[in-house]
């Protein structure tokens, strides 16, 4: 039996830790999307393909119109219980709404232990890795929670949607999978083909072309419960090996379980088709549109004539990283005129959330 990490409430030594790690991941992230925006024709404000990639005969297959599992892994650390209650109102919100496939919603809780949320939101305990096998890297939970909700839930939908706490539903979300071609979101810097040397340690030349590793991660992508059953250990295996291979970690790094997942895929001759409408990423996609979730995982720095400020601290700012040790407060000051559209829905959506979850202001008195 895996041991059970103790997951109490983070000391200040702790939290300061994480806040390092998490600079350094954005950091990381936001000199990735700088070299996007400068070789690009300029930010994203539209999207006039939305489907880049789509498997042979795969269009044939038609709408599945068969309802997906809403399931996002979470700790039961304060930073991360603030973003699954928005997440979760939102998911209420958008499940009836036409269009939507959303079936049962499941917060598979790595801590192995409940927390105070287990009446507010669905919840599925699962145990986290061995005392010090994340080192850190506490994503690396992520497909191990995988495995074992898979294992030992009673899961009635065929699909199942891998979502992430930061993550809000802008519009009602179809089933976007077609028969067992998964749907998943192409990061632009998940680059398979420009890693071969690496990729070719986890996925050998007789198993194909290192193109068929999709640029993709876990998340979002909507997948037959039968194929990740089968996908889900293999990625565990796969994200334990990278970890442990000191050319892959540095490669990768807070990426690198995204790379595990995509590996993984390719080992089961699985591909995905590439939606860029399954999401957008503020403040570098500039509209919602028809796009069906947001991923709020870059700070949004401005001054107040509305101009992005490049890991600047901005005179405006959202940044969830601002919240580590608790929520974030209710009725946040709205963007100056200006800031993109997808900043200012995202923060009203953040404040029409916490104006309606009960209880808001006593997250942290559980």
């Amino acid at each position: 039996m895996i041991g059970r990490k103790n997951m109490g409430r983070a000391s200040p030594l702790l939290l300061v830790l994480l806040a390092l790690g998490f600079f350094f991941a954005t950091y990381n992230l936001l000199t990735l999307v700088i070299q996007y925006k400068d070789s690009s024709t300029g930010l994203r404000s539209g999207i006039s393909d939305p489907v880049t990639g789509m498997p042979t005969n795969s269009w044939k297959l038609g709408k599945s119109n068969l309802k997906f599992h809403v399931a996002l892994t979470a700790t039961d650390a304060p930073y991360s219980q603030w973003q699954c209650r928005i997440m979760y109102y939102w998911y209420k919100k958008m499940k009836s709404m036409p269009g939507s496939d959303m079936g049962k919603f499941t917060r598979v809780l790595h801590s192995g232990k409940g927390d105070h949320l287990m009446d507010e939101i669905p919840t599925f305990v699962v145990d986290p890795l061995p005392e010090g096998l994340d080192r850190g890297y506490i994503v690396l939970n992520r497909p191990w929670a995988f495995v074992q909700w898979l294992e030992k839930a009673t899961i009635e939908e065929e699909y199942i949607l891998m979502a992430e706490p930061d993550h809000i539903f802008a519009n009602p979300l179809p089933n976007l999978a077609h028969g067992d071609n998964p749907a998943g979101f192409p990061f632009f810097y998940i680059k398979p083909t420009e890693h071969q040397k690496i990729v070719r340690k986890f996925y050998p030349e007789e198993k194909g072309p290192v193109t068929d590793v999709d640029p993709i991660g876990n998340s979002p992508v909507i997948i037959k419960k039968s194929l990740l059953e089968e996908i889900a250990p293999t990625w565990m295996n796969v994200s334990l090996r990278m970890k442990d291979d000191p050319e892959t970690d540095k490669a990768f790094g807070w990426v690198l379980e995204m790379y595990a997942y995509a590996v993984a895929s390719a080992l089961h001759g699985v591909r995905h088709i590439l939606r860029k409408d399954f999401m957008l990423q503020p403040p570098w996609d500039l509209e919602v549109g028809k796009r069906f979730i947001i991923h709020y995982t870059y700070g949004c720095d401005y001054n107040m004539k509305g101009e992005l400020t490049y890991g600047k601290i901005g005179e405006w700012r959202f940044d969830k990283r601002s919240y580590l040790s608790g929520p974030p407060p209710k009725n946040l000051t709205l963007p100056p005129p200006g800031v993109p559209e997808s900043v200012v829905r995202l923060v009203k959506m953040v404040n029409e959330a916490t104006a309606n979850i009960p209880g808001w202001d006593s997250l942290n008195s559980g």
